[in-house]
């Protein structure tokens, strides 16, 4: 036995392998441990997100309907699932033309207010960095001159902002205003490029985009639309067939622009208008806020002493449409004070149309010898947190056959004979019904 092993211990030893192949045998077994890793860590994420996200299905709007304006809601999933779900959309390779220079027209007045309504919605969407604020910029320009959104500048940064989740442009609903200020500098820099867009400039790599969101967000219109190009974190889309072609964007811009109260603290040109209103407002004059030199104070209909008809804008706060309404209707035992946000709509004098109640935004009644006091609000305009302050329903009839109809989601309501002749105003297609509550008895009729 101890022979046999020492014989064994003189056995020759198999040779050594090479170095080379040692080296390959090496990284062989690293990568059968490290493949399998890789794989668990980058599984294709796409099927487990597209179970989460519901869009709405894509659709090309023919030219004889005016496309629906969806408010800016979102798909509810987590940043990193938004990110890898708008990876997944892919980018139109269709041509994407630039738009065609933009020149304002209009008064030096209206001309700065429209620069300053830019200017903040480039700084609150993009923050203080100038390739952001001019893609922002040339979105509004677009918007400004299609047929589906407002005609003016500031009216289209501030549509729907009195409405907490129907607002286009998220600073001018949530607070942001209020909440933060830009430096001076900022602001001038904004400025500047505001005023170079609305006289020539153009940002060409978003050609003719209306709708843009950040990577981390997943808006329910976002496949809905064609992604033409992405800036920086932002994505960048514009309407599918016609509507998203340059022909749709031919629209007449109005000169004027509205004075918008909430920019009267960073604007010298929303101020002075805002003066100019307080000064020159009248009921059914359009005037943007309440005028009268005492305050806010107006006119009585005439023949109805104890009756006011009075049109805001739309973004006069809605919680001190109370307060205005006691302070015009004074000492009187019996008061009616009756508001609407657009001219076109409000009401010249008593009785009242059906269409002017219809479109009726507020309205206080006082009656002490009854013991009524009650303002409410059309919350289809204002929004409120509690349904007790909303007119009813059955008192806010439908809009008229007139008003120009938008294709719906589904099927369309109605069609535009002339595309070009349509009015972004925000306004719901004809037949829609409007959400719930009350009015008060009709004007100089007591209950």
């Amino acid at each position: 036995m101890p022979d046999t092993l020492a014989a064994s211990d003189n056995l020759p030893l198999p040779p050594r392998p090479h170095r080379a192949v040692a080296a390959v045998l090496a990284l062989t077994a690293a990568a059968a441990l490290a493949v399998p890793a890789v794989i668990v860590t980058s599984v294709d994420r796409r099927p487990a997100i597209a179970g989460k996200v519901r869009l709405a299905p894509p659709r090309v709007v023919p030219r004889t309907q005016l496309p629906v304006v969806e408010p800016m809601t979102f798909v509810p999933v987590s940043r990193e699932d938004a990110v890898a779900f708008n990876a997944t959309i892919p980018f139109s390779t269709a041509p994407n033309p630039p738009a065609r220079p933009f020149m304002l027209a209009g008064t030096q007045s209206a001309g700065e207010r429209a620069v300053d309504c830019l200017a903040a919605a480039q700084l609150y969407e993009a923050g203080d960095d100038g390739t952001g604020e001019r893609a922002v910029a040339q979105v509004i320009i677009n918007r400004v001159r299609h047929p589906a959104f407002p005609k003016s500048i500031c009216g289209v940064v501030f549509e729907g902002a009195t409405r907490t989740t129907g607002c286009q442009f998220t600073f001018t609903c949530d607070g942001a205003l209020l909440r933060h200020r830009f430096s001076d500098a900022a602001w001038d820099r904004a400025r500047a490029i505001a005023r170079g867009a609305l006289t020539g400039s153009v940002f060409r790599p978003v050609g003719h985009a209306t709708h843009y969101h950040t990577d981390w967000v997943v808006p329910y219109w976002s496949a809905s639309l064609d992604k033409v190009t992405a800036v920086g974190t932002h994505l960048f889309f514009r309407w599918t067939g016609w509507w998203g072609t340059p022909a749709a964007f031919m629209r007449r811009i109005d000169p004027d622009e509205p004075v918008i109260a909430q920019l009267a603290a960073y604007s010298p040109a929303h101020r002075s208008g805002l003066d100019l209103a307080l000064a020159a407002g009248a009921p059914g004059s359009g005037a943007v806020l309440p005028g009268g030199a005492k305050g806010g104070i107006f006119p009585e209909v005439a023949n109805y002493p104890d009756t006011f008809i009075v049109t805001l804008d739309r973004t006069y706060p809605a919680d001190e449409l109370p307060a205005l309404a006691a302070r015009n209707c004074g000492d009187r035992a019996y008061c009616k004070f009756m508001v609407w946000t657009d001219a076109r709509d409000a009401a010249t004098n008593i009785p009242l149309t059906s269409d002017e109640i219809a479109s009726m935004a507020f309205s206080y009644f006082r009656d002490r010898a009854s013991g009524y006091d009650k303002p409410l609000w059309n919350c289809t305009v204002f929004a409120r947190p509690n349904i007790a302050q909303c007119m009813r329903r059955s008192m806010i009839a439908a809009p008229s056959a007139d008003k120009l109809p938008r294709a719906s989601a589904g099927d369309p309501s109605g069609t535009v004979a002339d595309p070009s002749d349509a009015r972004g105003s925000g306004k719901k297609a004809a037949g829609a019904a409007p959400p719930s509550p009350a009015t008060p008895p009709a004007p100089g009729v007591k209950p």
